[in-house]
């Protein structure tokens, strides 16, 4: 799978592989938007809920299909995001997303593990019109 790290680690992210957190659609969502790691076959599409003040992420679900990496990184993302400042996610980066998973990551394996991260920060510069693009890709993403 090309990760290293304890078997702790390695079970969690299995389990949020096979029992995703929060996985499927919001039908009221503030904003949804969908990426993909061409280089691995990745999906993920989210629906993020903001609270009124549009400050705060109230609840966000995903859906998707794609390595054990992109997919329990999603879930366990999605339960991170809930109750966290949008300014907090927009300062989020790949290092947050390494340490969360709390395994070593192949540089192969990096776009896997950030495609939600990159999905959910671009859905909410798209929807407070900083960026304009129809779809995420960690194509041409430095490792």
């Amino acid at each position: 799978m090309g990760i290293g790290g304890s078997d702790m680690y390695r079970q969690q992210i299995l389990d949020h592989y096979k029992n995703p957190r929060n996985y499927g659609e919001l039908e009221e969502a503030t904003f949804t938007h969908v990426g993909e790691n061409p280089m691995c076959g990745d999906t993920i599409e989210m629906d993020v809920v903001l609270d009124d003040d549009e400050e705060i992420v109230e609840r966000v679900a995903f859906r998707g299909d794609g390595c054990a990496i992109s997919q329990a990184s999603a879930s366990m993302l999605s339960e991170q995001l809930t109750g966290m400042a949008v300014a907090d996610l927009e300062e989020m980066d790949r290092d947050d997303v390494i340490d969360m998973l709390g395994v070593d990551i192949s540089p192969m394996r990096v776009k896997c593990a950030v495609l939600a991260e990159k999905v959910a920060q671009d859905g909410a510069e798209i929807y407070f019109d900083e960026l304009d693009v129809d779809k995420t890709t960690t194509e041409d993403d430095e490792d």
